[in-house]
């Protein structure tokens, strides 16, 4: 029996080593490459899954050879009346009766235009089905069918036509027509249509390779590819011992090994391309979800909707759920009849992707904790890791917020001891994740100069600058440092969440808006480790950790960059200051990142040296007044920043016009400056509203918010950024901070934004 055959072929693949069976598994694409989507339903089947188990897992499957058995779908034929609930496709009325032993008609008619058709009516006799009639559109029927059919009382009408089907909430009988065209009307319940076979060859045409008519089949082929193979109903080979054999064939083609074939006895398979049987003066359904008729496909040729794309979306044929399965070779054949076309001639659509329905929850996976995005580490992860780090998701990376020590019980305790140990000696920070673009080309410098609102094309050849990016609008895109290392060679940093944005915004300003530019610009970040080495001995570790580099004011001032050796590998050096005490940027290639790292590590024993996190930087840069994620919130300008005197006004650049607006340079719009509490004690929180002293501390009297807080451990006080209306001539006085989720209100009083070192003294020591 065949399926005993087919299970013990099943063992024997599940017995070898290098087979992987999928189960409940089907390919839904066909890619570039030879990649395959596909989609396996891991416990869709099951009432209950088990705890913790998948619905469904999406699979890419890279394929060298690939034998594509997707069978083939029975298609209708068209005649007036189609539609009516009781006329079935005649493979299903087989399927009812052998599969589920259900009888779906008790009288029934068979229309026929292909041979599987004959198997149906042999189907229904053996179920004790009364057949009312049997057409076969073609012409004769076996003798051996015709003569037991005519025993049994069945009307055999050899050629002719369906004249229409007849009934209302389900059919009721069918006028057949001979080949004389003489009309008869029999009863029935049931019809069944066998119209004959179309290749499923959605996944043959992915890639755009047509399929081809063949007459003989009458039925679209697979056209030639390189890895593609197909086998069975999908190549045209109907029958079972044929669609063996083609397998067989395939699996030669594909691997040159042999197969033992099992006995399959092969009943002809003949169909003919018969699209539409009788007048069709009322409802002919071609497309059985979209309702598109036989009439519409003629209306369509007759506006001149001639290509099978252009009647496709004309006529909506082939849209449905089906992708056009069951009726659109149909389609396509009225469409050649309606313009005098044979059928390789009219053609047939390119199927896309996806051949089947796919749950978009099986694109994006798990959505749950770390599985909503990929983890990504930095260089120093395992390092900090061992030094005790714990770690925060910041923009798409694993950052280190802070290093308890034995003993430290509160994570306040660890960050102000990082901070006060950067402030009197010497940290080190893996400040990897900025963004870092490398831009290169003559006109580098023009379409820097363009994107910031300072100058960029005037640096020096090994000097470094601060500048700041506005959007179209005029807002604060991102802020970050531009070096130039040559004469066409410049290297931009951005924050860590703004990295993406800034690329998209670099590329769209060079490909859309100034093409003629002679510039290329990559995205580096992932490609250089860069370690912040800050404090008043960080010139001292760094001399100790490469003695042979003169690390004097005089060779590496403030704001400039050099490149040298270690242990033959390239190391770029930056002095640069996010902390505001004397500091540099370490980079290097991030795959000797960790080995550096350890170096860094070793020199820095001498000297005290300590790992500081983000946490510690943050209550730094607040300290210093660096406005970051809090102030760089889309709303803000660089007026409002304090930054307006960095806009050129010799150049033009993004943003710049719409920056200058009244409403934009207002100067009573919300302006950044500091806070620290009246009474030198009370926490200021982020997010918490100002209000003007003396008015009702309500959201309505809001003049503004806090957008960064902390505790400053050098100052020994709470201290906090805002953005508060007219803030540059409000300093000194006291402002409300109402706070009222989280606490009682609090008074603050205004200062400028800038707590430590104002000067920058310390910075450029």
């Amino acid at each position: 029996p065949a399926a005993h055959w087919a299970d013990g072929v099943l063992a024997e693949l599940a017995a070898l080593p290098h087979v992987r069976l999928l189960p409940r598994t089907t390919v839904f694409g066909r890619f570039e490459a030879a990649e395959y989507g596909a989609v396996e339903r891991v416990s869709d089947h099951l009432p209950v899954p088990l705890p913790g188990q998948l619905r469904q897992r999406l699979w890419k499957i890279r394929a060298g050879r690939t034998i594509m058995a997707t069978g083939a779908t029975e298609r209708p034929i068209v005649f007036d009346g189609n539609d009516r609930p009781g006329i079935m496709l005649a493979g299903a009325v087989s399927a009812y009766v052998h599969r589920y032993g259900v009888l779906p008609g008790k009288r029934a008619v068979l229309v026929i235009a292909a041979d599987s058709g004959w198997e149906v009516a042999g189907d229904l006799l053996d179920a004790g089905v009364a057949i009312a009639a049997v057409i076969d559109l073609r012409g004769a029927l076996p003798a051996a069918l015709a003569e037991r059919l005519k025993a049994s009382g069945t009307a055999v009408i050899e050629g002719g036509a369906v004249i229409a089907a007849h009934g209302g909430s389900a059919v009721s009988g069918i006028t057949l027509a001979d080949a004389c065209g003489r009309a008869q009307r029999f009863t029935c319940d049931l019809v069944a249509m066998a119209g004959g076979w179309n290749p499923n060859l959605a996944l043959a045409a992915h890639l755009g390779e047509r399929p081809v008519w063949d007459d003989a089949l009458a039925a679209y082929l697979p056209g030639p590819s390189g890895e593609l193979i197909p086998a069975g109903a999908a190549a045209g080979r109907f029958g079972l011992a044929s669609a063996l054999a083609s397998g067989a064939e395939a699996l030669r083609a594909a691997l040159g090994r042999e197969v033992a074939l099992p006995f399959a006895a092969d009943a002809p398979h003949g169909q003919a391309a018969i699209w539409q049987s009788g007048p069709c003066k009322g409802k002919a359904f071609v497309d059985f979800q979209h309702d598109v008729t036989a009439k519409d496909i003629a209306l369509a040729a007759r506006e001149g909707f001639t290509s099978v794309e252009h009647a496709k979306r004309y006529t909506t044929l082939g849209m449905a759920t089906d992708q056009g399965r069951i009726g659109q070779v149909n389609g396509h054949g009225l469409l050649g009849a309606a313009t005098g076309r044979s059928m390789a001639e009219v053609g047939t659509i390119r199927p896309r992707p996806p051949v089947t329905p796919v749950a978009i929850a099986a694109f994006a996976a798990h959505h749950r904790g770390a599985h909503f995005r990929p983890i990504r580490r930095t260089p120093s992860h395992d390092w900090a890791a061992a030094q005790g780090a714990v770690f925060i998701d910041a923009g798409q990376w694993k950052r280190a917020q802070w290093f308890p020590l034995p003993g430290e019980t509160h994570w306040r305790t660890s960050v102000d001891r990082e901070v006060k140990a950067v402030r009197g000696g010497v940290g080190l920070c893996d400040v990897s994740t900025l963004g870092k673009i490398e831009l290169t080309g003559p006109d580098a410098g023009l379409l820097l100069d363009r994107l910031y609102i300072n100058t960029m094309s005037s640096l020096r050849m090994g000097r470094a600058r601060y500048g700041v990016m506005l959007r179209e609008d005029g807002g604060v895109l991102d802020d970050g440092t531009v070096t130039r290392f040559g004469e066409y060679r410049w290297f931009l940093t951005t924050t860590t969440a703004n990295a993406a944005r800034v690329m998209q915004h670099l590329d769209f300003a060079r490909q859309a808006i100034w093409p003629d530019l002679d510039v290329q610009a990559a995205s580096v970040t992932e490609q250089w480790a860069t370690y912040a080495v800050a404090g008043p001995l960080a010139r001292d570790l760094l001399s100790a950790a490469f003695p042979d580099t003169d690390l004097s004011n005089a060779a590496v001032p403030y704001i400039a960059a050099s490149t040298l050796r270690w242990e033959g590998r390239l190391i770029r050096l930056y002095r640069l200051s996010f902390s505001g005490e004397l500091a540099y940027e370490v980079a290097i290639a991030a795959q000797h990142g960790a080995a550096l790292l350890i170096h860094l590590a070793g020199a820095g024993a001498d000297f005290g040296m300590v790992p500081y996190g983000t946490e510690a930087l943050g209550v730094m840069r607040i300290e210093k007044g660096h406005a970051a994620g809090g102030e760089l919130n889309g709303t803000v300008t660089a007026a409002d920043l304090g930054m307006a005197r960095m806009m050129s006004s010799t150049k033009d650049f993004i943003g710049k016009k719409m920056a200058l607006r009244p409403g934009m340079a207002d100067p009573a719009r919300p302006r950044l400056v500091g806070l620290k509490p009246a009474d030198g004690k009370s926490a200021i929180r982020a997010g918490a509203h100002l209000v003007r002293r003396g008015a009702a501390p309500v959201i309505a009297n809001d003049e503004g918010y806090v957008t960064s807080a902390c505790f400053s451990p050098i100052l020994g006080h709470p201290i906090a950024l805002a953005l508060l209306a007219n803030g540059a001539q409000r300093h000194g006085e006291t402002v409300t901070v109402h706070d009222p989720v989280r606490g009682a209100d609090v008074m603050a009083q205004v200062c400028d934004p800038v707590f430590y070192d104002p000067e920058g003294a310390r910075l450029r020591g």
